[in-house]
């Protein structure tokens, strides 16, 4: 394997064996084939949004998958086989739907948009399109910082879709940009610069996920945040996800089941809209890099709702 797209990495240079986050090999390069199957998949979205043929599934699915592979957030092979799968199939009815609206397909594809294989063939085709497959090593550097922009804005843009706030510039850049890491005739300059738009489209994304969470819970006001724990039996709650957050708190009200959180939802204590849930009592351990001790210590339900995971012990 090969990873480098967090400050964990082996030596500070990369995860060669397996990840310092607990990914293993043939999760790593799955990753890998997952990504290069959603670049196949968005040199077809390009060329259908010129068609004005924009797909709400395609849009979901690369967002998704993009989530998928950031550090921390999913260690399940299986999950990423069958993310492969979907996408492929995904990927031939978006070439159907353009032959359909009487667009043609360009020879001389890039064999990310043109491969196939089974399941069981998968492991073999990660290991020969991942990150290093690029040679050039500025070139192979951008186009990796670009993708993991990508990465970010698609989680940002996956917690606002939750909410049901969306931006289809967004979606259409995701895509655009997806594509351009394919193309061999940019240069280290036009590189550069979509990795600056992939910023500017960052920012966006930012404001969307900032103006779903306000205009659904209320602007975060300053909060004092129980640290000591109560003698109910409770759930501890970790992760981004506020609507998961939310869902839990209305399911156990009246219950006399406690909810706590825990590393990346503390700040959901900020927010107005949970301030009305007696039973949201306060804020267990410290930060998400703790959980191997600290769910153990919790001695009840965890409930992780997106990424920042520690693969918990057998």
């Amino acid at each position: 394997m090969f990873c480098y797209q967090c400050q964990e990495t082996a030596k500070g240079t990369g995860c060669t064996i397996k990840g310092v986050c607990g990914k293993t090999e043939n999760v790593s390069n799955l990753q890998d084939l997952l990504i290069y199957t959603l670049k196949g998949i968005a040199t077809y979205a390009v060329q259908a949004r010129e068609l004005s043929i924009v797909r709400p599934d395609i849009d979901k699915f690369i967002m998704e998958s993009l989530f998928s592979t950031i550090t921390n957030a999913n260690f399940d092979r299986s999950c990423f086989v069958e993310r492969i799968q979907e996408g492929l199939i995904l990927r031939e009815g978006l070439k159907q739907d353009i032959l359909k609206t009487g667009g043609t397909i360009p020879a001389g594809l890039h064999d990310a948009a043109t491969w196939t294989a089974t399941a069981d063939q998968f492991e073999a085709k990660a290991v020969a399109v991942g990150i290093l497959a690029t040679e050039n090593e500025d070139v192979r550097s951008l186009r990796e910082l670009l993708t993991y922009g990508l990465k970010g804005i698609a989680a940002y843009a996956e917690h606002a879709y939750t909410l049901e706030y969306q931006e289809s510039g967004i979606f259409a850049f995701v895509e655009k940009a997806l594509a351009a890491t394919l193309d061999d005739t940019l240069a280290v300059g036009d590189l550069v610069a979509l990795v600056l738009e992939a910023g500017k489209y960052g920012v966006d994304v930012m404001a969307l996920l900032d103006q779903a969470n306000t205009t659904t819970y209320g602007n975060p006001e300053l909060t004092k945040v129980n640290i000591g724990v109560r003698n109910n039996p409770a759930i501890l709650i970790s992760g981004h996800d506020l609507k998961d957050l939310e869902e839990l708190l209305v399911q156990t009200q009246g219950t006399g089941v406690d909810v706590y959180t825990h590393g990346e939802m503390l700040p959901a204590h900020y927010y107005p809209a949970f301030k009305k849930y007696d039973n949201f009592v306060g804020n267990y351990g410290n930060a998400w890099h703790k959980q191997d001790k600290e769910f153990d210590s919790f001695n009840g339900p965890v409930f992780l709702t997106t990424n920042c995971l520690v693969p918990p012990k057998e």
